[in-house]
């Protein structure tokens, strides 16, 4: 989740210093969705949708095509990873370290679970003439 606050220069050049960082231009709509997702210096996940919705309620012009494209962008250039839940719903991590996932079924969200407490002894060998790009662990919990 976004704080809903209004975004300030600092944040905003923290978002414009995060795309020059790898080489991406800084348009204005990349900034200002820059600026949401890491000004505040805090990791987010976010959906394309959540992002697209905070982006409105600060009056933003953004279209969700443009919040998804951009989303996009920022993955290729190592900036965010996508975490994919039921295969239908992205989410999009600006923590790019490896680490585990928490997915809250009731509540559609995402956090951080602990890497020091994940021990994965073995994983299977990649088959021939591919190898193995990443390993996504996402742990399912729901209220008791």
């Amino acid at each position: 989740m976004i704080p809903k606050t209004q975004l300030n220069t600092q944040q905003t050049a923290r978002g414009t210093e995060w795309l020059v960082t790898v080489g991406l231009r800084p348009t204005r709509q990349r900034v200002t969705l820059a600026a949401l997702l890491i000004g505040d210096g805090q990791h987010r996940h976010v959906t394309a949708e959540s992002l697209f919705d905070t982006a409105h309620q600060r009056g933003e012009s953004v279209s969700l095509a443009t919040v998804y494209n951009t989303l996009r962008a920022f993955c290729d250039a190592g900036l965010m990873h996508e975490i994919t839940v039921d295969g239908s719903k992205s989410y999009f991590d600006t923590n790019t370290s490896d680490h585990p996932h928490f997915f809250w079924e009731d509540e559609g969200r995402l956090t951080d679970a602990p890497s020091d407490q994940l021990q994965i002894a073995r994983i299977p060998d990649a088959p021939e003439g591919s190898e193995i790009a990443s390993v996504d662990v996402v742990i399912r919990l729901r209220r008791k």
